[in-house]
């Protein structure tokens, strides 16, 4: 619960129901009302008393929870499947909030996704303008030399996408089954953005994990289980994301 009012674009943002942009947009459109009043002013404030309803659906203000989880492959980072596969509420059946992930995972690729109800937060990190760093471990087929492994870094083309890495790692390599380890740190989250670079350069990707989300790793935590974040975790990614717009 709030324990001072706060912006009113930011307190429907933290429900969960959209970005604080889109907030903006449904505010400025007089989609959004407080107390039965029409607001189009976006510096209005709220507290916990103010009723809001956001396009006729009054809001209900959750405490913000965040999760870690370790996804295995064969898991859809989303909430519902229309093919009845496994998703990954699934796996936090224990939580009662209505958490969404932030960002995806492809079925086939594992390793650490962030869940919340926390809709700013969400943004914060997803946006690329917060440049938050994403580590990933992909195994691949074939082995690049130094001058194909430099094109991840310039950029390489994929329908009409730019994907690249902000830097990698060669972390072996197997010449008798043809096939190398790297480490790609990413700050852009395009989709199928690892797979599609590599398919791009000749090197299809065998398996992908995300090891890392800014300072947050997987220490600890078995593939298929989770863990809240703590509140210091919390803080510490929140203000990374808006370090690296003011630097």
């Amino acid at each position: 619960m709030m324990e001072k009012p706060e912006r009113l674009q930011k307190v429907i943002a933290q429900s969960g129901v959209t970005s604080r942009r889109k907030a903006e947009q449904l505010i400025a459109a007089g989609k959004v009302k407080v107390n039965n009043k029409r607001v189009t002013e976006l510096g209005t404030k709220v507290s916990t008393s103010d009723k809001i309803e956001v396009d006729g659906v009054q809001l209900e203000k959750e405490v913000s929870v965040y999760y870690m989880l370790n996804k295995p492959r064969g898991v859809i980072s989303s909430l519902n499947d229309d093919k009845g596969r496994k998703t990954v509420t699934d796996l936090l059946g224990e939580v009662n909030e209505r958490i969404f992930p932030i960002g995806r995972l492809d079925y086939d690729t594992s390793g650490l996704l962030l869940l919340t109800n926390d809709g700013e937060f969400a943004n914060l990190l997803m946006h690329p303008k917060y440049e938050v760093d994403k580590q990933y471990v992909a195994k691949i087929k074939g082995i690049p030399g130094k001058a194909e492994l430099s094109k991840l870094k310039k950029g390489v083309r994929s329908d009409n996408d730019l994907l690249k890495a902000v830097g990698y790692q060669v972390l072996s390599a197997d010449r008798k089954k043809d096939t190398m380890i790297l480490e790609l740190t990413l700050r852009e989250g395009k989709n199928r953005h690892v797979r599609r670079m590599m398919e791009e350069l000749g090197y299809p990707v065998m398996k992908l994990k995300r090891e890392k989300y800014g300072m947050l790793t997987l220490d600890g935590l078995r593939a298929g289980t989770y863990r809240p974040l703590t509140p210091k975790e919390v803080k510490q990614m929140r203000n990374m994301a808006m370090d690296n717009v003011k630097n």
